[in-house]
């Protein structure tokens, strides 16, 4: 659509809360977003206000719009969680791997409830704990709670036979039974009311109240010795130890009994990993990892908006308190939406010191180990590079995927101490052993990046004609760090040796390439991998022009310092800076203690000391 006829479209929105839906060709929606007013923020979208990077890369496949008006804010935040949940749209944060998460959930509306594993949150007369991002986990938290609390399991054909009957024993005892793992409602061995309280037991172990539980364990183990019943007290004590069991797996973090949750985020250029740790009695009971499909490529409090409208929306338990890297860009509506959530108030903060920010910390290197697992399995490298590459090449009109990459960048200052640097990546990945530095021989009384640029180009040709095995391998693109000033000297540079190389002048503050013979400039999808690639090229180049940059004037002020001072030669200068490591150094030091370098008399020291102090007081 138009942007013209979306205004005139967006002049009849309401000025008041509600959620908004931009779509495509087909109804597709492809955002969905909230606003304190409809009006003013859908407006910012067209008018080209909102600075988010992948809104314009949007805004071109948009062709029509809905919207939905609340009450409140919070009712807005609601309604947009449910709809992201609903409609996955592609521009919102959701999960990488968009599978459903497993649960333990236990069967309330039964006469005898009974635990189960599921994928599934479809019952409302039924409990359900998680999401687990480890079924492993999840399965074996089953086994240990029935360890701790006889109960049946879900799946038992006798407790099937029992719940069709309406709690009528069957008369036969299951196989969990004569093990000791059921309590034996099939055959009547337990009351409703008993298995009852068996039930609320387990409920409280999963909630994470292991402490509470412990104490209750071996307070009954201590009531039946003494009624001298040695059979249940033996019971109460296998139990108790399975709960000592897992309290010892647990990690403490706080000796108050904190209740929150504990957010950790890793972002790349367009994923993030996501750790977040559950502690209940100021212990972690698990830690859950996810991974998102936005990264670098949105702001910080968009990101874990999304992610706690996402993960809090299916959560089975909002703490007291939840620890986040950055603040959401609605704290309050956030906070409000969750508090109605849990029943009582909740805060989102972020964690400032202590042991708080100690577990933020930790959280946060979870999150990177997340990711990097996840790139590791689903080799996320590798397909995100061969993506960049073939984009490269369409967009750029090469005749083959830029296997290897040559950028080269200017760092100068005022004209002097001016060098080049040359970057090779080879199959999308950084070739250290191929970058070259340049130092540049023309001598300028300002900076000619031009021309210096088109010095470097020239060597660097020049070199690969003569036949120096360095630069024998041509590449298949070559990046220029500039405009099309910078562009034309490159052509000009290679065409004086008729090399033929495709080129290209990355610009940085629009990130566009311009090419030979094309009137416009490149500009590369928002967010695609062909962007971050010749992105992560050039601030290649720059760095490595930078430090050489930095390694020369730093030279250059130690000699003339040094050389300053009558009677220290090269020979002389080497042995004080081997001996000393810096000029700094040097400066700190006693005549005496400049006398014990290699090859330094006392008169040689008493000089170095002066004119060393000399210039200190002058500067």
């Amino acid at each position: 659509m138009a942007t013209e006829e979306l205004k005139k479209q967006l002049a009849r929105v309401p000025d008041g809360p509600g959620v908004y839906l931009w779509k495509a060709d087909g109804d597709e929606v492809l955002y969905v977003g909230k606003a304190k007013s409809l009006r003013k923020r859908m407006r910012q979208y067209v008018s080209g206000h909102d600075e988010r990077e992948k809104i314009p890369l949007m805004m071109e496949q948009v062709t029509s719009f809905d919207y939905i008006v609340t009450d409140t804010e919070v009712e807005s935040l609601i309604l947009e969680a449910n709809l992201i949940k609903q409609l996955h749209p592609p521009y919102n944060i959701d999960y990488r791997d968009d599978k459903s998460y497993p649960y333990i959930a236990i069967t309330t509306g039964d006469p005898f409830p009974a635990i189960k594993y599921t994928r599934e949150r479809k019952r409302r007369d039924t409990r359900y704990f998680g999401p687990y991002t480890d079924s492993r986990a999840a399965r074996e938290t089953i086994e240990v709670a029935r360890r701790v609390h006889p109960i049946c399991r879900a799946t038992c054909a006798e407790w099937k036979r029992l719940t069709r009957d309406g709690g009528k024993p069957t008369g036969k005892a299951c196989f969990d039974f004569h093990v000791g793992k059921g309590p034996g409602p099939c055959v009547g061995a337990v009351t409703r009311e008993e298995y009852a309280v068996q039930a609320e037991k387990v409920v409280a172990f999963l909630e994470g109240r292991q402490t509470e539980v412990a104490r209750d364990l071996e307070h009954a183990m201590r009531e039946a010795a003494a009624d001298l019943d040695y059979e249940r007290a033996a019971r109460f004590r296998n139990s108790l130890e399975a709960v000592r069991t897992v309290l010892e797996k647990q990690k403490v973090v706080s000796d108050r009994p904190l209740e929150m949750d504990v957010i950790g985020i890793e972002r790349e250029e367009t994923i993030a990993g996501v750790h977040v740790f559950l502690v209940r009695e100021g212990r972690v009971l698990v830690g859950n990892e996810f991974v998102l499909d936005k990264g670098l490529d949105i702001p910080e409090a968009e990101l874990i908006e999304g992610f706690l409208l996402r993960y809090y929306g299916q959560a089975t338990h909002v703490p007291k308190e939840v620890l986040v890297p950055w603040l959401p860009e609605s704290p309050g509506l956030v906070e409000e939406w969750l508090g109605g959530l849990r029943g009582s108030k909740v805060r989102v903060h972020v964690a400032r010191r202590g042991e708080k920010r100690a577990l933020s910390e930790l959280a946060a290197v979870n999150a990177r180990h997340s990711l990097m697992r996840y790139r590791h399995r689903t080799r996320y490298d590798e397909g995100r590079i061969n993506r960049a590459l073939l984009e490269l090449e369409s967009a750029l009109a090469l005749p083959r995927p830029p296997l290897r990459i040559e950028s080269y960048d200017i760092s100068t200052l005022h004209g002097s101490h001016s060098v080049g640097s040359m970057v090779v990546f080879s199959g999308g990945r950084a070739d250290q052993k191929g970058y070259r530095r340049f130092k540049v021989r023309m001598v300028a009384e300002e900076a000619n990046d031009i021309a210096m640029m088109r010095e470097v180009l020239r060597r660097r040709f020049a070199r690969e004609i003569a036949g120096d095995t360095r630069f024998a391998t041509m590449p298949d693109l070559v990046i220029v760090d500039g405009g099309r000033p910078q562009l034309t000297a490159a052509i000009a540079a290679m065409a004086e040796f008729g090399v033929s190389v495709p080129v290209a002048a990355l610009a940085k503050r629009e990130e566009e390439l311009y090419l030979p013979d094309w009137e416009e400039p490149v500009v590369l999808p928002s967010g695609s991998p062909s962007l971050y690639l010749v992105k992560r090229i050039r601030d290649e180049a720059h760095r490595f022009a930078i430090e050489y940059h930095r390694e020369l004037r730093g030279k250059a002020m130690t000699a003339s310092v040094l050389d300053d001072i009558p009677g220290v030669g090269p020979k002389r200068r080497k042995a004080l800076l081997g001996h000393f490591g810096s000029v700094r150094r040097l400066r700190e030091a006693t005549v005496e203690q400049i006398a014990e370098a290699p090859g330094v008399s006392g008169v040689v020291a008493a000089d170095v000391f002066a004119v060393l102090h000399q210039k200190s007081e002058e500067s």
